[in-house]
């Protein structure tokens, strides 16, 4: 087997994968293979509206993928995998974690199927302005929900601008599985727009109301990201039915996906809008910063929250040391938790103010 050790960027716009980098590991009887993936090393301090304030560490965003890809008989094959080693996020003293799934995918020319991102993310990720730790893709957006980001099993459809994803859906009882049907245009600028739908069966119980036990809901995003040379600016925008759970958001509040509810008190589907907008800059070679505002709003919650609208803010700078490893700080600042009380550690999100520094190291 010819082994290469050639280190290639991917052709991949960041965030849609951990391929950042991609050790080739060359061609084995046809199949070239390749290894990836990054080294994270993160702390998080907390200074939330009520509690102490703390200071969590962790390296457990780290991850490895590998990949391989072949031609038979005109037609591309690519198998990829990826874990990282969050195992599950409830425990905060234990340091010893299992290796999670994260992606298993088989793609056969435009048709890729399996455990991977679902079409809510694709339709913002490519539009998004760059963040440091994500929970999903960050408020405002129809994708921000970090639970579901990954469902079971996906099938995704592209031809040029075109993609339509059906999805394993989040209600178990569920006629259909939940649909996205999106479509990007890129011009020759550099700018970049989408237009998306989420279709989904809505579980409508328990309720009080004559509804049967599930409804439809939909919901229509748009997003953009437009270049001006080294700065960027992103613009994204949701509206809809049935799209709490993607996006965090809802009846009782921003409590993760098992606790975010699409009905109201009446029987009714709650309809939620969010939107987001952001700016990169590259100020040097070495150096890039970022500003991102988005808010999500429920036009009900429950009572006990005070606040109908989720609202972040967050700013960071990365510097690159060499073209594999980064450092970075990010301050943010939040009205209202979105996490449930199980989150602990560095993947928490109180209402209040965090800074986040990182150092990684990709391959």
């Amino acid at each position: 087997m010819l082994i290469k050790n050639k280190v290639a960027q991917a052709v991949i716009l960041a965030g849609l994968s951990s391929q950042g980098f991609a050790l080739e590991l060359g061609d084995f009887n046809g199949t070239q293979f390749s290894v990836g993936g990054y080294l994270k090393a993160e702390g998080v301090f907390s200074n939330p509206d009520t509690g102490s304030s703390s200071f969590d560490g962790s390296a457990r965003q780290s991850r490895i993928n590998f990949t391989a890809s072949r031609m038979e008989e005109g037609h591309k094959i690519t198998g990829f995998i990826e874990g990282d080693f969050w195992d599950n996020n409830t425990t905060a003293s234990d340091t010893t974690y299992a290796y999670r799934l994260r992606h298993a995918t088989i793609s056969l020319d435009n048709l890729t199927v399996g455990q991977t991102w679902n079409g809510q993310f694709f339709a913002n990720a490519p539009f998004e302005t760059e963040m440091i730790n994500l929970w999903g893709l960050g408020i405002g957006s129809v994708a921000g929900n970090g639970a579901v980001v990954r469902p079971d099993l996906v099938v995704h459809y592209v031809n040029k601008g075109f993609r339509l994803t059906f999805q394993d859906p989040v209600y178990a009882d569920a006629s259909y599985p939940d649909m996205v049907a999106g479509y990007t245009h890129r011009t020759a600028e550099g700018h970049a727009f989408n237009l998306a739908v989420t279709g989904r069966d809505v579980d409508m119980t328990p309720s009080n109301s004559a509804d049967s036990d599930s409804k439809f809901g939909a919901a229509l995003s748009v997003a953009a990201k437009l270049k001006f040379g080294d700065t960027s600016l992103s613009l994204n925008g949701f509206s809809g039915k049935g799209a709490g759970v993607y996006a965090g958001w809802g009846y009782l509040g921003a409590t993760g996906a098992s606790g975010v509810a699409e009905i109201n008190g009446q029987g009714d589907m709650v309809t939620l809008t969010g939107f987001s907008a952001g700016v990169g800059h590259k100020i040097s070679d070495k150096v890039r910063v970022n500003l991102r505002y988005g808010q999500v709003s429920s036009n009900e919650v429950a009572s006990s929250l005070a606040d109908d609208t989720l609202k972040l803010t967050l700013a960071n700078v990365i510097y690159t040391y060499v073209p594999s490893l980064e450092f970075g700080l990010e301050l943010r600042d939040q009205n209202i938790a979105n996490r449930p009380p199980s989150a602990v550690g560095t993947s928490s999100r109180p209402a209040g103010q965090q800074v986040e520094v990182m150092a990684l190291y990709k391959f």
